[in-house]
């Protein structure tokens, strides 16, 4: 290709060239997860967080048409503060690209990206799912389909809780997509460590994630691997006082007629409301924790790397 399709930072050019691990983030968080200022200060934090953790950050996102993996502290706040950004997904990635758009990215864009890039490990606050209702309006989010189609291992605190998380669980389960509990064997409920669901599989170190997703290569079974990480203890709200914000979150959606893109922004926006911000400050630690993950398991990746091409 004359022009590569994803436009890399120096910084994630440099990682990727030496082999260092490297973790991708999603950019809806910070166009359409959390205001301003919250949204760049978290994102700030979160690639802190990476660094301090021996990894190297690559926030993903298009900037007037430009696919970018590693944005410049310039390039985080033109993202930010950018007026009615799109949010991406794998069905307009490419036309945000095309048209000279600006967006965030979403967990499929930023998987699509991200293995563009060669980046395998990908950190965010939860993923989209089956909504509630679905069996009538046939909402699921493209996340789940493209954990089935393409490599890449996706740290989360579980499905967001506004989302049928059982039937995510299902779909999941269907199209093959492994589900690891970190460290517990219920799924986290995003805001929440627990929900009614087990985990469907479990480890308790990184090095133990590492060599599962070598295992898979080594079998050649594509697609991408779930990582469920609980939301720390001290910073989680109570499933039991989630239930009920959801519930007065979704009436709210349903009586202003709110569907398709705008439904989990609209959720997570009336979430906070009626939190005083608790919700808020919750997401902002989960992001960070399940950052912290993935880069503990980039660093397991990259360490196995040069033992395997030794042994090859």
């Amino acid at each position: 290709m004359q022009n590569p399709p994803v436009t890399l930072s120096p910084e994630v050019a440099e990682a990727l060239s030496s082999g260092a691990p490297v973790v991708a983030l999603e950019s809806t968080i910070v166009t359409h997860g959390m205001p301003f200022p919250q949204n760049v200060e978290m994102a700030q934090a979160v690639e802190t967080d990476i660094r301090a953790s021996g990894a190297v950050p690559a926030t993903i996102a298009v900037l007037d048409g430009v696919l970018r993996a590693g944005l410049s502290s310039e390039q985080l706040d033109a993202l930010a503060t950018s007026e009615r950004p799109m949010k991406l997904s794998r069905a307009d990635l490419a036309f945000a690209v095309a048209t000279g758009r600006t967006g965030g990215t979403t967990v499929a864009a930023t998987m699509v990206a991200a293995h563009l890039a060669g980046i395998s490990v990908f950190a965010t606050g939860g993923i989209g799912g089956v909504h509630r209702g679905a069996e009538v309006s046939f909402d699921n989010s493209a996340d789940l389909d493209e954990l089935a189609r393409t490599p890449g291992n996706v740290v989360c605190a579980g499905a967001k809780a506004i989302l049928d998380i059982g039937k995510t669980l299902e779909v999941l389960e269907t199209r093959g997509v492994p589900v690891v509990g970190y460290g517990t064997d219920v799924m986290p409920a995003f805001w929440s460590r627990s929900s009614p669901f087990a985990a469907p599989l479990r480890l308790d170190d990184a090095d133990g994630i590492a060599r599962f997703q070598r295992a898979r290569e080594s079998l050649g079974i594509g697609g991408g691997m779930l990582i469920a990480n609980p939301v720390p203890r001290n910073d989680e709200i109570p499933a039991d006082e989630m239930t009920v914000h959801i519930e007065a979150a979704l009436r709210r959606a349903e009586a202003e007629g709110v569907a398709g893109k705008a439904v989990t922004p609209f959720l997570l926006a009336a979430i906070v409301e009626a939190t005083a911000g608790r919700s808020l400050a919750t997401n902002i630690a989960l992001v960070r924790n399940n950052a912290r993950l993935a880069a503990q398991i980039a660093v397991a990746l990259a360490r196995d790397a040069p033992a395997r091409a030794a042994g090859q």
